[in-house]
C-alpha cells in the first residue's frame, strides 16, 4: 500500500476523532457559550425531523406533545453521533495501520471503543491506537453521565420559578395580571422581592442556556408553561411598573436590563438578529391600543398610575424595545404556548443555522425616555 495514502487516511481518521472530542468539550465541559458545529448539526437535523411530524395545521396540544421529545432525542442522538464518528475515525486509523479487509478494521475499532475485547490488536502501533480509542470511548460516556445531572439541575431551578409565576401572573402569564394581583392583595411592596428574584433567574438562565444550549429546547412539564413566555411576562410587568405605575421602583428597571441582556446573549448563540442599540421610538410588537387597554384595566383596579398616558406609553415602549425582537423570535423558535404580548404575535418559526454567525453584541443602551 502506498505510504502516502496510509498517512492521509490515518490523518483523516485522527482529524475526525479530534473534531468529535472538541465538540464534546465545547458542549459539556467548556463553561461558556461556544457553539459546536457537530452539536448544532445534530440538533438542527433532529429538530427538522420533528417538525415534519407536526403536519401542516396541528393543534397546540399535538405540537407540544411531539416537540417535548425533540430535545431528549437530539441529546441522545448527539451521543450516538460522537461514538459513531469516533468508531469510524479509528476504523480509518486501523486500516492505515494494515488491518485488512475494511471489515477487520471496523471490528478492531468497535472492539476497542466498547472495550469488549473480541478483537486483538496485531502489533504495537495497533495496541496504542486501541488503548486511546478505549480511553476516549469511556471518557465520552463519563462526560454524558456527569452532564445529565447538571443539565437537569439547571432545568429544575428554571422550572421552579416558572411554575411559581402562575400564582402571581396567571395562566397564561401576563405582566398586567401580576401588577393587578399584587395591588388587590395590598402588597405592592412585595414586587421588589420579585424583581430581585427574577433578576437572579435571568442571570442563571443566561449562563445555563448558553453553556448548556440543549436546555433551551427542553419544554416545561406543564404544556401551557414555558420559560420564554414567563420571561416575557415578568419583563412586561417590570416595564409597566417602571413606566406606568406612579410609584417608581428602581429594582424593576434593573430586572428589565437583566432580562434583555440574558435574552440577547441567548439570541447571539442562535444567530438571531436584533438591533443592539435601539432608539426609544423604534416600533414594537405591542400596539398603542393594547397598552391603552392595560392602562384602563389597571386604573379601574385602583392602581395609581402616571397621569400623562402618552408619556407612560413612550416610556413603556422605550423599555420594551430592548427585548421585543428577541422575545418574539425565541417564542417562535421554541413554539411556545400562547401568552399575551409574546407568543401570541410570534413570527414564522425561526430556522436555526448549523453554522453560527458572529454575535451582534449585547451592549444595547437603556432606551427608556425620561419624563419631563
Amino acid at each position: 500500500m502506498d505510504v502516502a495514502v496510509a498517512v492521509a487516511v490515518f490523518a483523516l481518521g485522527a482529524g475526525a476523532v479530534l473534531g468529535t472530542i472538541g465538540s464534546a468539550i465545547r458542549t459539556v465541559i467548556l463553561p461558556r457559550g461556544v457553539p459546536a458545529r457537530l452539536t448544532s448539526a445534530v440538533f438542527v437535523a433532529v429538530g427538522r425531523l420533528f417538525r415534519l411530524r407536526l403536519g401542516r395545521s396541528p393543534t397546540y396540544e399535538r405540537r407540544d406533545a411531539i416537540m417535548a421529545g425533540m430535545a431528549p432525542t437530539a441529546l441522545m442522538s448527539l451521543v450516538v453521533a460522537w461514538l459513531t464518528i469516533t468508531m469510524l475515525g479509528y476504523t480509518a486509523m486501523f486500516w492505515a495501520l494494515g488491518a485488512r479487509p475494511l471489515r477487520d478494521a471496523l471490528t478492531d475499532s468497535g472492539s476497542s471503543l466498547t472495550t469488549l475485547g473480541f478483537s486483538q490488536p496485531r502489533d504495537l502501533p495497533s495496541v496504542v491506537v486501541a488503548l486511546t480509542e478505549a480511553g476516549i470511548g469511556l471518557t465520552l460516556l463519563a462526560l454524558l453521565i456527569t452532564y445529565l445531572p447538571s443539565l437537569y439541575q439547571a432545568f429544575s431551578r428554571r422550572e421552579t420559578a416558572v411554575a411559581l409565576l402562575e400564582v402571581r401572573a396567571g395562566r397564561p402569564p401576563f405582566g398586567a395580571n401580576m401588577l393587578e394581583r399584587y395591588f388587590l392583595i395590598g402588597w405592592m411592596g412585595g414586587l421588589g422581592a420579585v424583581w430581585e428574584q427574577w433578576e437572579t433567574w435571568f442571570v442563571e438562565v443566561e449562563e445555563s442556556h448558553t453553556s448548556f444550549a440543549p436546555l433551551v429546547w427542553f419544554r416545561s412539564p406543564q404544556p401551557d408553561h414555558s420559560w420564554i413566555t414567563a420571561a416575557g411576562a415578568v419583563l412586561d410587568a417590570a416595564a409597566l411598573s417602571s413606566s406606568t405605575v406612579a410609584a417608581h421602583d428602581p429594582d424593576a428597571g434593573l430586572c428589565v436590563r437583566a432580562g434583555y441582556v440574558a435574552l440577547r446573549r441567548i439570541a447571539d448563540y442562535f444567530a438571531i438578529p436584533y438591533d443592539p442599540d435601539p432608539a426609544p421610538d423604534d416600533p414594537i410588537s405591542v400596539a398603542r391600543e393594547e397598552f391603552d387597554e392595560v392602562y384602563d384595566r389597571l386604573a379601574a383596579a385602583g392602581l395609581e398610575l402616571v397621569a400623562d398616558r402618552d408619556q407612560a406609553w413612550r416610556d413603556f415602549a422605550g423599555w420594551r424595545v430592548n427585548y421585543d425582537v428577541v422575545l418574539i423570535t425565541l417564542c417562535a423558535m421554541l413554539m411556545a404556548p400562547y401568552a399575551p404580548w409574546s407568543s401570541d404575535r410570534s413570527v414564522a418559526p425561526f430556522r436555526v443555522r448549523v453554522l453560527r454567525r458572529p454575535g451582534t453584541g449585547t451592549g444595547g443602551r437603556r432606551a427608556r425616555t425620561q419624563s419631563t
